[in-house]
Formats: C-alpha cells, sequence, structure tokens
C-alpha cells in the first residue's frame, strides 16, 4: 500500500492510487450528483440509494445499499473537506452537523483527485481509528470492493458523461 497523498502514512491507512482514464471534471460531477453518485458507488450488482448528500463540510452524506439477496448497508455520515475539483473528505464517525455517530466501521475517507496525462491520478485514502478497523475492513474486501467502485465509476464517467 503506497499513500501518495501524504507525506507520512499511518499504518491502519488503506490507500488506493489509480490512474482513471476520464476528465477530473466528469469525475467530479460523477462524484457530486445524487443521481449520478448512484449509478456506480457500490459493487453491482448492489444497489445504491442516496439518502442524504449536503456537499459542504458539516452537510450529511448517507448512503443505503441493498443486495440481490436482500443484504443492507446502511451508511450515514457527514462531509468534513470539499475542494471543488480537487478534493472531497467525508467520514462515517459524524453525522450531518457534526452530530456524533456510532458507525458499523469507523473511517474517515479523503478522495483526492488530480489531472495526470489524459486521465486524473484518484487517490482513495481511509483513515481507520486502530489496526484492528483497518484490518477488519480489509478483511472484509476493501481492496476488490473500493477497487470495483473506481472501475465502475470509470466506466460511467466514460459512457455516460
Amino acid at each position: 500500500m503506497t499513500n501518495e497523498s501524504s507525506v507520512n502514512p499511518e499504518p491502519h491507512d488503506l490507500v488506493i492510487s489509480r490512474l482513471v482514464r476520464a476528465p477530473r471534471a466528469t469525475l467530479w460531477r460523477a462524484w457530486t450528483e445524487p443521481a449520478l453518485l448512484k449509478e456506480w458507488w457500490c459493487p453491482k450488482p448492489w444497489t445504491t440509494e442516496v439518502r442524504a448528500f449536503d456537499l459542504r463540510p458539516g452537510g450529511a452524506f448517507h448512503t443505503f445499499m441493498q443486495g440481490p439477496d436482500g443484504g443492507t448497508s446502511d451508511n450515514p455520515g457527514c462531509f468534513l473537506d470539499i475542494v471543488p475539483q480537487a478534493r472531497i473528505v467525508f467520514t462515517s464517525m459524524l453525522i450531518g452537523g457534526w452530530r456524533p455517530a456510532t458507525p458499523w466501521m469507523a473511517f474517515t475517507a479523503l478522495i483526492s483527485m488530480a489531472d495526470e496525462g489524459e486521465g486524473t491520478r484518484y487517490i482513495a485514502t481511509v483513515m481507520h481509528p486502530d489496526q484492528p478497523t483497518c484490518d477488519r475492513h480489509e478483511a472484509l474486501g476493501f481492496f476488490d470492493g473500493w477497487n470495483t467502485c473506481i472501475d465502475q465509476l470509470e466506466a460511467f464517467a466514460r459512457q455516460a458523461l
């Protein structure tokens, strides 16, 4: 695991750095418009319902995912930082209005995007409060799941937008 978004990566960060073959403005739009986000957010055949999306620091970010077998994943959270077309930071440890949460998986995610060649350097850094939580997230399929979603984001951005 390499962390290109931080000079001093922590041992309990999970990082994916990829060159995505789509313009940064298109990826940003797919990330910041709820009707578009739901198209690529979770690995198919799961589906996403965007229950709250207030794109500002302190704004609510709540997705609800459902699998074809009836399994669900409810993910309320809060945006922490937004830098247009460059960075989105959100956490599961707060809900909208900076209210404390008790998440099923405690993390803060930093998504950064930067122009690179004819595409976008897309870095997802997911920070955990401790090593056991990080290890649990990784064991639950972090790399496969998040990479699948990035593949879906790339395909969606290249075809639909």
